[in-house]
This record gives C-alpha cells, structure tokens and sequence, in this order.
C-alpha cells in the first residue's frame, strides 16, 4: 500500500462502512484518528496494540487466539485532522467469515478507540 490522500472505506460484514483507511492512518466515521494499517496489512490502534489485519475486501478481522501472540509497536505521530466524505461506495458482497475469525469493527469495536480514548484507558492502568 502506498501513502497517499485517498480515502478506502472500511466496512463490516453487513457491508456498513465503519472507519476510514487513508493509508496508513484508520479513522472512525467522525474522523478521530483509531489505529494505523501496515504494508503488511496489520492493524494496529493508537496505543500500539495489534488488532487484526485489513482483508482484501477492506475488513478488519483478526482470530481471537491472536490477543496476546502479537507484540505491540510504538504508535506514529498523531496524523492531522482529515475532511470525511458525505457519502460512502457500496460495499462489495462480503464472503462469509470462518468460524476462527472475527469482525471487529462489528463485534470488538473498542479495540480501536479514539486517540483521546486510548490516552485516558492509559492512565488508568
């Protein structure tokens, strides 16, 4: 994957776009940068902690065995602010997922918070 401008949408398993790639920074729909996608696909949130991996049809799925197995990195530089679109292409028909795999912006959503979030999930700990 190259940097760039361009925006990917990155969608569920219902076909809902429920973050946005601008490679290689991940933002939620309100633009509030979440995590960040390697050249090798991994996913990875603003605290540095794996998440999963961007599939071809832009999911971001991971297996559960996968929580702990990963180290995590240092983040990168918070990118700035970027400009969300108003509207979104429609998803492409999505194959089924594996029994072994997860959807997580569909079932783990809170694996990519927001840069505020995850400064504040920090300090607690």
């Amino acid at each position: 994957m190259k940097s760039g401008r361009k925006l990917f949408p990155v969608y569920t398993s219902r076909g809902i776009v429920a973050a946005v790639l601008q490679y290689p920074h991940l933002y939620n729909r309100q633009g509030e940068w979440i995590g960040w996608v390697t050249q090798e696909r991994a996913v990875y949130a603003v605290d540095g902690r794996y998440v999963g991996r961007l599939s071809e049809e832009f999911r971001i799925l991971r297996r559960p065995s996968e929580d702990y197995s990963v180290p995590a990195r240092r983040p990168p530089h918070p990118p700035g602010a970027i400009r969300m679109p108003s509207h979104f292409p429609l998803a492409p028909m999505m194959p089924v997922l594996p029994s072994n795999l997860v959807d997580v912006l569909e079932e783990q959503p809170d694996l990519l918070p927001p840069l505020d979030a995850a400064n504040n999930r920090n300090d607690t700990n």
